[in-house]
């Protein structure tokens, strides 16, 4: 019984919240929008902004104070797409940007009349996008942030009654018998259009869902509009701001302007034909298509196009004693105005339903009969690239259409969320750091252009990013489109990155995406790798990676050429870099005297002695102090007119630059000087590459490795201990490997001898 009584409290509070929902007086409606101006002034366009601003969150720019940012922001679309819904949508970086863009757009009233198609090569989500974005407006709409309001008369008999003088017969009398002698059919027909019979009234629904300000005569509107806000600081926004054009430009419907035309004449009072206008949320439901209707390719049209309800225009005519004054007409596309009105792919009868939208989009008007409908609907529309033949000749219809392109996924983590997604976020356990990003930049080079017409504008030669970069510059390019400009760009082309040319970057996606392993072959091509590496009991490395594309002609015919050998040389380096990186500790108190005693010593001749100014140090300044730090610098391998020069170089900065401009007028220390970073740079990059020299020549560094977190560990020698267990903490910390993969990546550089390896080529 306790249960039952639970169940039934809870069943009360849901009648409390229908409750809530019920009509409000049209003064009560005024003092909600004094009180909420922005919330409760909203055409659909707004609200549809609004929904996706609740429900998407902008993420900090990666780089907020560069001057030659384009505000290529990262949107968090987890809300919107994925959360709650059981076929979630990806959307990447650059699909969240041009979307949000159109978004913005809407809120002004800058995209009106239009239709939105989205346009993308089969398996690229679309129909999954729309369904999700759909969802989620009908969910936002029916909460209270998201509540629009739309117009419902109740029409008091008794006054009208009373003006006319109708003694014989009450019209609710009439409305009874008439309303007896009806068929069940007819019954249900009224309720579906919202004829609410009640006593002491007759409820009428606008069909069109009007806004209750719109009741206010557009002639008096602003007048009224004025008067309502007073000096508030909404007013100058709601007379000034494109997007409340339509408070002031939009008209009600040919119904609900009859009947405030027929009242008015009856009662010669506005303010008791207000009284008889009320407000309600305006229910969104997709399955009833109500705010919301979606039309699939198969659905047949409907025959009848025009609507009308029998037993309300006869309420209606009795109410006025007048069949002219009120014509209850109404076309389907009533349903949806200040709704959304969408096609599933625009082919078989859809591409009749667009066609049919011509009009509407154009001039926002619907010819009833003879009657004109207003229609402010936002029109959705999906599209296969091959389905554009089908409305190629509508050419006065091409100027109405914004195309989104809905393409595979370009963005790499993007791309790596739908197999976490799919396969669960416990697969990184089974990558070496990189390696399942990298999986990513494979299926996703198969859908780039291979010529970049931008890259090679702003880069140049290739070449000079062989360690980092495959000939097409894919790689680089895949980076700036997640948001990312790498490290390794020389000075002069990040300097040369302006906000121009990384829009042309960016732009070229548009193009892209249409092509390669599509999202669904993708997932399946990743379950079939994962199925066979994930059972070898070791980290997944790059050679798996590489050997899995190679092993499949149909793959590797996908993926451009020498793609996958520059992604594994690149992955090489990387490592091979970070653990140089995380081994190197070096006494920088003692780097930082060496590169001063010798900028201090390039100034005097060799065969003298003097104290460093700097330092302090007593230097015996000769060629062998000379060049022992030179070779530290240029390499062992230098020849000595490259140590000349390095001093020469040296010399003639500090004498120019150094101590002249930034010592004795800016007030630099020599540490902080541009010739000092200049050398400690080289100095301690040669130092790195070195670093692994000694280590390589010893067979137990290997096996110390392999050994490292065991009891065998522990027999080592002290020193290789000591500089494992650093290097193993530094790639933990520095670049959030765990204990297990940092010890695997490095047993993979000693391995596959890297460091050797890019030493050979003289990179």
């Amino acid at each position: 019984m306790n249960n039952i009584k639970k169940a039934m409290q809870h069943l009360k509070k849901s009648a409390a919240e229908l409750e809530k929902r019920a009509p409000i007086s049209f003064d009560q409606f005024l003092k909600m929008v004094t009180a909420k101006p922005d919330a409760v002034l909203r055409n659909i366009f707004q609200i549809f902004y609004d929904m996706v601003k609740t429900y998407v969150e902008e993420e900090m720019d990666e780089y907020p104070d560069d001057p030659e940012s384009i505000n290529y922001v990262k949107y968090d679309c987890t809300r919107l797409f994925i959360e709650g819904s059981d076929h979630p949508f990806f959307a990447d970086r650059l699909f969240a940007n041009r979307l949000i863009n159109h978004v913005k757009a809407l809120q002004h009233g800058a995209q009106q009349n239009k239709i939105y198609i989205f346009d993308g090569p089969h398996g690229s989500g679309k129909s999954t996008f729309l369904n999700n974005l759909l969802r989620k407006f009908e969910e936002y709409t029916n909460t209270e942030k998201g509540m629009r309001y739309e117009v419902v008369w109740r029409i008091n008999q008794d006054i009208i009654d009373r003006k006319t003088g109708d003694e014989t017969i009450s019209i609710l009398e009439r409305l009874v018998q008439l309303q007896e002698s009806q068929t069940d059919q007819q019954f249900k027909a009224i309720q579906n259009k919202t004829s609410h019979f009640n006593s002491g009234y007759i409820e009428v629904s606008c069909p069109c869902h009007d806004h209750p300000i719109l009741m206010v005569p557009k002639s008096s509107r602003r007048a009224f509009l004025d008067e309502l806000f007073g000096n508030e600081e909404f007013k100058r926004q709601l007379f000034t701001a494109k997007e409340y054009e339509w408070v002031f430009k939009d008209i009600p419907c040919t119904i609900c302007s009859s009947i405030y035309e027929a009242l008015l004449s009856e009662l010669k009072d506005p303010e008791k034909v207000f009284s008889m206008i009320y407000a309600r949320p305006y229910g969104f439901n997709r399955r009833l298509g109500k705010g919301i209707s979606v039309f699939n390719p198969g659905d047949r049209p409907m025959k009848q196009i025009v609507f009308t309800n029998a037993i309300m225009q006869k309420q209606i005519n009795r109410l006025f004693k007048d069949s002219n004054q009120v014509k209850y007409v109404f076309s389907r596309y009533s349903n949806t105005n200040n709704g959304i009105y969408a096609l599933m792919d625009i082919k078989s009868h859809n591409i009749e339903r667009l066609i049919e939208l011509h009009n509407i989009i154009s001039e926002g008007v619907h010819k009833v009969e003879d009657v004109e409908e207003n229609i402010n609907s936002l029109f959705l529309a999906l599209m296969n690239p091959e389905d554009k033949k089908n409305i190629q000749d509508i050419q006065s219809f091409s100027d109405r259409i914004i195309y989104i392109n809905i393409p595979y996924v370009m963005d790499i983590n993007t791309e790596v969320e739908i197999y976490r997604n799919i396969f669960g976020k416990h697969i990184d356990e089974s990558f070496l750091p990189r390696v399942l990003h990298n999986f990513a930049r494979v299926i996703i080079s198969s859908r780039m252009d291979i010529k970049s017409k931008a890259l090679l504008e702003w880069i140049g030669d290739p070449d000079k990013y062989k360690l980092y970069c495959d000939k097409y510059l894919q790689l680089l390019k895949m980076e700036i489109y997640t948001g990312y400009i790498p490290d390794w760009l020389i000075e002069e082309d990040r300097k040369r990155l302006t906000a121009k040319r990384r829009r042309k970057i960016i732009a070229e996606s548009k193009s892209e995406g249409a092509k390669g392993i599509s999202g669904r072959d993708s997932i399946k091509i990743f379950n079939e790798f994962f199925s066979i590496y994930d059972k070898q009991n070791k980290p997944i490395d790059m050679l798996m990676l590489c050997k899995f594309f190679n092993a499949r002609k149909n793959l590797k015919e996908s993926i451009p050429d020498g793609f996958l050998d520059s992604l594994l040389h690149m992955y090489d380096y990387t490592v091979l870099q970070e653990v140089k990186e995380s081994l190197y500790y070096y006494n920088e108190e003692q780097i930082s005297k060496e590169i001063q005693n010798y900028i201090f010593a390039v100034n005097f001749e060799p065969g003298t002695v003097e104290t460093c100014h700097f330092t302090g140090d007593l230097l015996d300044i000769s060629i062998d102090f000379f060049e022992g730090f030179e070779k530290r610098i240029l390499g062992s391998k230098s020849d000595k007119i490259r140590f000349l020069t390095l001093r020469q170089e040296t010399q003639k900065e500090y004498t120019s630059k150094t101590l002249t401009q930034e010592i004795m007028i800016s007030g630099l220390k020599l540490a902080e000087t541009k010739l000092f970073n200049n050398l400690h740079e080289r100095y301690v990059y040669n130092l790195k590459e070195k670093v692994l020299g000694p280590f390589l020549e010893n067979e137990n560094f290997r096996l110390a490795i392999k050994t490292y977190h065991t009891e065998e560990f522990k027999t080592h020698d002290k020193k290789i201990k000591n500089d494992i267990t650093f290097m193993i903490n530094n790639l933990v910390s520095k670049y959030h490997y765990t204990p297990n993969r940092a010890q695997a990546v490095c047993i993979y550089v000693v391995d596959n001898d890297l460091a050797k390896q890019f030493s050979l080529k003289n990179l």
